[in-house]
């Protein structure tokens, strides 16, 4: 038999036969969730949708809010939400769990969120922040000129 293993999810793929596991729905992400995290993704998503015209997709474990670029993304894991904030700083609260440089300019700023009622602020205040900052145009690159060490020999 002719095929090949799929190089994502390791299942072998029959030749002729259509394969495309990176395709997946929030519904599929979303459907096995505990009530206390499905309420919190309820909550998390409309609160999204209020900020204004935006593109909402799921993408292979994770369910992304995107204005040009991704300005946040959800992962559901089953005891948690795990939330990435995209800012243009790294935030330092006890709800932030880890900060990493996402870019020159962006933070990925990683949330957990385990009850509906975590969904407020200051967490749809940051949520709010990062759907701006995407909004943004892109900032100048600054060119820093690297300072020049004279030597003069006498």
């Amino acid at each position: 038999m002719k095929g090949h293993q799929c190089h994502h999810c390791k299942q072998w793929i029959e030749e002729g036969e259509v394969h495309d596991c990176w395709t997946t729905t929030e519904d599929a992400l979303t459907r096995d969730l505990p009530d206390d995290l499905r309420e919190a993704w309820e909550r998390l998503r409309e609160t999204a949708v209020e900020f204004g015209e935006q593109r909402i997709y799921a993408s292979h474990h994770s369910i992304m809010f995107a204005r040009g670029a991704c300005y946040f993304f959800v992962r559901p894991k089953q005891k948690y939400l795990e939330i990435c904030i995209f800012l243009g700083r790294a935030l330092k609260k006890s709800q932030v769990r880890t900060v990493m440089p996402a870019s020159r300019s962006k933070f990925a700023n990683l949330v957990r969120v385990i009850h509906r009622d975590q969904v407020e602020p200051p967490i749809t205040e940051w949520l709010a922040e990062a759907y701006a900052f995407a909004g943004r145009p892109p900032a100048k690159a600054v060119r820093r000129r690297a300072a020049r060490k004279s030597s003069k020999r006498a």
